[in-house]
C-alpha cells in the first residue's frame, strides 16, 4: 500500500534519523549530497568544510531535503521538505548550533573513527585541514511524506 505521512509521521522521521540529502542550485548546477544533521522542530542544522555546498547555498539559499527509512523495497518511509540555508556566523549561534548536534550524534558513536573530524572544538570556525568549518540550519517551511508497506 502507498500512502502520505502525516505531520505527527513526517515530524517523527526528521526527529529519529541522523543522515538527510540537501538538493542545492546555483549557477546552472544542482547538486545533491548527505549531510549528518539535528532537527528540533523548526531547524535542521548542520556543520560543513567551506566546500562546494556552502558556497552554493550562500549564492541560494532556497534549499530541499530529504531523508528516508528504508527497510526494504516494499517497506519504506520518505519526507522531503523545503526550506531556507542560514549560515550562523554569531559565536553564541555556532555554538547552540553544535551542542544540538553534539547531543544528537554522541549516543551513535560507536568508535573513535566515527567522531566528527570538526566543530567540536571551542572555536566552531577554526581552520580544518585548511578549510573554514561552517555551522548552518535550514528553516524548514514546506514537508510532504509518503510510504510504502506490504
Amino acid at each position: 500500500m502507498l500512502g502520505e505521512l502525516n505531520k505527527q509521521q513526517i515530524e517523527q522521521i526528521l526527529n529519529s534519523e541522523v543522515i538527510g540529502r540537501i538538493g542545492i542550485y546555483a549557477d546552472n548546477k544542482i547538486y545533491v549530497v548527505p549531510i549528518s544533521y539535528a532537527f528540533d522542530g523548526k531547524y535542521i542544522y548542520g556543520h560543513s568544510k567551506d566546500g562546494m555546498k556552502i558556497k552554493m547555498m550562500r549564492k541560494n539559499p532556497y534549499v530541499c531535503f530529504e531523508v528516508d527509512v528504508m527497510q526494504n523495497m516494499a517497506n519504506w518511509q520518505s519526507v522531503i521538505s523545503w526550506g531556507e540555508f542560514e549560515e550562523l556566523i554569531e559565536a553564541n549561534e555556532q555554538k547552540r548550533a553544535m551542542k544540538i548536534l553534539i547531543d544528537r550524534m554522541m549516543p551513535l558513536m560507536t568508535s573513535e573513527t566515527a567522531q566528527p573530524s570538526h566543530g567540536l572544538s571551542k572555536s566552531h570556525a577554526k581552520d580544518v585541514e585548511g578549510m573554514r568549518a561552517v555551522v548552518f540550519r535550514i528553516e524548514l517551511k514546506e514537508k510532504t511524506g509518503r510510504f510504502e508497506k506490504r
